[in-house]
């Protein structure tokens, strides 16, 4: 535990160069606030420019000052990510913090993104993949950058990648479809910091995970193809009572992860609390499969041919 960790801890944040993914709303939006709070320079980024309009409003009425941007971009497709990737490094010489941020959760029926890659991979995983890599040379010319990667306790539970069937393509089942999404998430956070050092890049790499955050996302996955309320969506309002936290709760691993001088490479926080659904930051549990290292090398290998994006293997 880390002694009670709240947004109040989060340093002087001015002049940071800061790109969040999936920023419009849940806990993306909760941590472009509180480091434009802070001082940063953010960008949000998302899928619908109505929403991005109305998170830059929200954020302005909380901090008038706050140096914040918006910019479309659709991790469904990664002809939108190398869109995104070539303007943004058209517009700047570095980036001191990308967060990772975006996801989908457990459609009930399989979805494919544009790519035909699995919905949840696909968004979750592979187009951050893609986007950090091409963001590379930005983040290399960071200051004391970090690249922070949205987990889920998830990943500890049936949860394996699944290289004979990596896109659920024979039996597609939305539990473990997620969970893999995000032990990838995880494992790369892992191969990113190995390969940082080895190579030279300068850059830090961690994770975190909300718990049981109140953000949308329990029902926006779940809802896709439904007319009605989803188990999930009817157990999840039961529990959110004695169980969840508000997304800004949620977001506070994030941050930490993101600016706390105590946060270390390769770490992983999340909530403390009874099953780390909600609490206290502090480092969060990893499972078994996230610390294989050569099915970590392998899932990157496999994701560079997947995405067409080749990083670098040298200083």
């Amino acid at each position: 535990m880390m002694n009670s960790w709240g947004a109040q801890d989060i340093p002087p944040q001015a002049g940071r160069r800061v790109l969040i993914t999936g920023a419009t709303g849940g806990l993306g939006y909760e941590t472009a606030l509180a480091l434009a709070q802070a001082g940063a320079d953010v960008l949000l980024t998302g899928r619908n420019p109505a929403k991005g309009a109305a998170a830059l409003a929200a954020i302005r009425v909380s901090c008038p000052a706050a140096q914040i941007r918006y910019a479309d971009l659709d991790l469904a497709s990664l002809a939108s990510v190398q869109v995104f990737a070539e303007r943004f490094s058209g517009e700047t010489d570095g980036l001191d913090l990308l967060v990772n941020n975006a996801g989908v959760m457990m459609p009930p029926t399989r979805h494919q993104t544009v790519d035909g890659f699995e919905l949840q991979l696909g968004t979750n995983y592979l187009s951050h993949f893609a986007l950090t890599g091409q963001l590379l040379p930005l983040l290399r010319n960071g200051r004391q950058t970090r690249v922070v990667n949205l987990s889920s306790g998830a990943h500890r539970i049936q949860a394996a990648i699944h290289f004979d069937d990596l896109q659920w393509q024979n039996k597609y089942q939305p539990w473990p479809a997620y969970a893999q999404s995000k032990l990838a998430m995880l494992m790369f956070a892992f191969e990113l910091e190995r390969r940082s050092k080895a190579c030279g890049w300068g850059l830090m790499s961690n994770a975190a995970h909300p718990g049981y955050a109140r953000t949308g996302l329990q029902s926006a996955g779940p809802g896709l193809g439904r007319s009605s309320p989803s188990l999930l969506e009817r157990i999840g309002k039961l529990l959110e009572p004695v169980a969840s936290q508000s997304a800004a709760a949620g977001a506070l691993p994030t941050l930490f992860a993101a600016t706390a001088p105590q946060a270390q490479p390769a770490g992983y926080y999340g909530p403390q609390g009874f099953m780390e659904m909600k609490g206290e930051v502090g480092d969060a549990r990893i499972g078994k499969a996230a610390c294989e290292t050569a099915v970590g090398v392998r899932l990157w290998e496999v994701s560079e041919q997947l995405t067409g994006v080749t990083w670098p293997s040298a200083a």
